[in-house]
Order: structure tokens, then sequence, then C-alpha cells
């Protein structure tokens, strides 16, 4: 158990190390991985719906302020400050999914955008005092992070191809995308 617990730490330190390097400055602390690999998005999103369910059930502010936070965290960086995003790439991934797929980040960072504005949108309801239709926003977060968890679907990555196909986002956000 402690070689395990060792060998993470030593393999977040190293990532954390690779990760600054490329840029330097406060633009280093906002980079988000491109390329990410998809089964860590997937093993993401399923802890997003642990989450969330955990949500709906509870129905309190408090834990979609948590789920909006998780988001915010991973637009900002990736998983480099989110505790999800950690425990999908260094511990869940490696130790127990053991596969790789490479896919573009730039349209992975645009569904945690999405998802902010859902999980956001939730805590308000909440906090107004809405509880039903914050259960429902997050329901719907939750039918999109099923569908990426499950089936490899991302329904945030799908409206981002459409919207650089319609020239809303240009091709030089994620050139690998317009191709």
């Amino acid at each position: 158990m402690e070689a395990v617990v060792t060998d993470v730490f030593t393999k977040v330190e190293t990532t954390i190390a690779v990760e600054a390097t490329p840029l330097s400055g406060p633009r280093a602390w906002f980079a988000f991985p491109n390329p990410v690999n998809d089964y860590a998005a997937r093993t993401t999103a399923g802890l997003v719906i642990a989450l969330a369910v955990a949500a709906i059930a509870v129905d309190q502010w408090w834990l979609y302020a948590v789920l909006a936070v998780g988001f915010v965290l991973r637009v900002a960086g990736g998983p480099r400050y989110s505790p999800f995003g950690r425990l999908a790439v260094h511990v869940i991934v490696p130790k127990v999914v053991k596969k790789e797929k490479i896919v573009p980040g730039p349209p992975k960072r645009f569904a945690q955008a999405v998802g902010v504005a859902f999980s956001v949108t939730a805590l308000i309801l909440s906090l107004v005092g809405l509880g039903l239709a914050a259960q429902i926003v997050v329901g719907v977060l939750i039918v999109a992070a099923f569908l990426e968890c499950a089936f490899g679907f991302c329904l945030g990555c799908y409206v981002f191809g459409h919207l650089q196909r319609a020239g809303v986002i240009p091709d030089s956000v994620c050139e690998a995308c317009a191709r």
C-alpha cells in the first residue's frame, strides 16, 4: 500500500513538473492539456455523475457549489487543480482502466465550461429556493456526463465541432479538430 501511495505522489510530482515546463508565469497556471486521454475524461465524468446524483438526492446548495467548483477547476487547468481530474489521471486510469485514447483538449475544455454553466445555474437556483429546478438542471448534466462516461460521446465536444464548422470557434483554437 505504501509503495502505491509513494508511486502516485511521484507521478503527480513528475506530471506537475512536465506540465509547467512548456509555459512559464501565470499563463502556465491556466494551461489545459492538449491532447488528453479520453479514458481520463470518461472516468472524470463518472466521478461527476456520482457527485451530481448525491447533489440531487440531498438537494443542498453546498453540494451544487462543490460540483460547480470542480468544473471551474477543470476549466482552469484540466486535471492540475481538480481532485476528480487528479484521481482519474493519476490513479484510476493507470491502475484500473489501463487504456489510452488520445483526443484533442480544446473540445474537452469547452465541455467543462458548459458544465460550469449548468452547475453554477443549479447552484443559483438552489440558493434562491428553487431546489426542483436545480435538480432538473443537474439531471441534464448527468445525462451529458453519462453519455461521456458510458459511451465516450462528449456532448460538449459535439457542440464544439458544430460551432467550429460554423465559424463561431476559429480553426486556430483546435487545428486537429478542423481537419
